[in-house]
């Protein structure tokens, strides 16, 4: 009996070794040689200070700015550590009444009317609630508005856009789309 157990807390010596650190060194090592940007957080920096990342979206509510998709992590939203959807259905009351508040507002602050169609991702929150990306439609709903709030063509802010676009990965897997942070950067260096 005593040489099982005697056994047992070897392999669970050895296990822990294994498993508990050198498997972990080994892949944080490895993402660090092989993918050092993305296992670092795909950070962001403006003028040496880091202002965001390339993963996880933020809230930008300045009219001189491209506004993002909702967020329903956290409290305030955008928060990584609350990551998840709210788990509304498509039959619920309730989230139809917060789309039809956030269309409403999408239409006030754009100056659009009242039946314009709004795209999908500018009323609803991603899976996550994080989604750094817009899409095309949505940026371009929102190109004259950020124009007359910076004092600029639409055209100028219209070319900024097109400059940001992002391709599908491997060319083939998702849409095209904005990164709503990396857009608002660009913009903040021409104006």
């Amino acid at each position: 009996m005593l040489k099982e157990i005697s056994r047992a807390i070897r392999m669970l010596f050895l296990m822990i070794v294994v498993l508990g650190l050198a498997y972990p060194l080994i892949m944080t090592g490895g993402a660090q040689l092989l993918f050092a940007e993305q296992a670092n957080g795909s950070l962001v920096s403006k003028n040496g200070e880091v202002v965001g990342s390339d993963l996880i979206g933020q809230d930008f509510s300045s009219e001189k700015y491209f506004h993002g998709r909702p967020s329903l992590a956290g409290n305030a939203g955008y928060d990584g550590a609350a990551s998840g959807a709210s788990n509304l259905g498509p039959t619920s009351q309730k989230l139809m009444g917060v789309i039809g508040k956030r269309a409403e507002q999408i239409r006030q602050e754009n100056h659009l009317g009242d039946k314009a169609m709004i795209p999908s991702d500018l009323v609803t929150a991603s899976g996550s609630g994080l989604d750094p990306h817009i899409t095309l439609a949505a940026a371009q709903i929102q190109v004259d508005r950020v124009a007359a709030a910076r004092g600029i063509k639409a055209n100028i802010v219209q070319n900024i856009v097109k400059e940001n676009i992002e391709n599908p990965q491997f060319g083939f897997l998702g849409e095209r789309r904005i990164n709503v942070l990396r857009l608002n950067l660009a913009l903040d260096e021409v104006i």
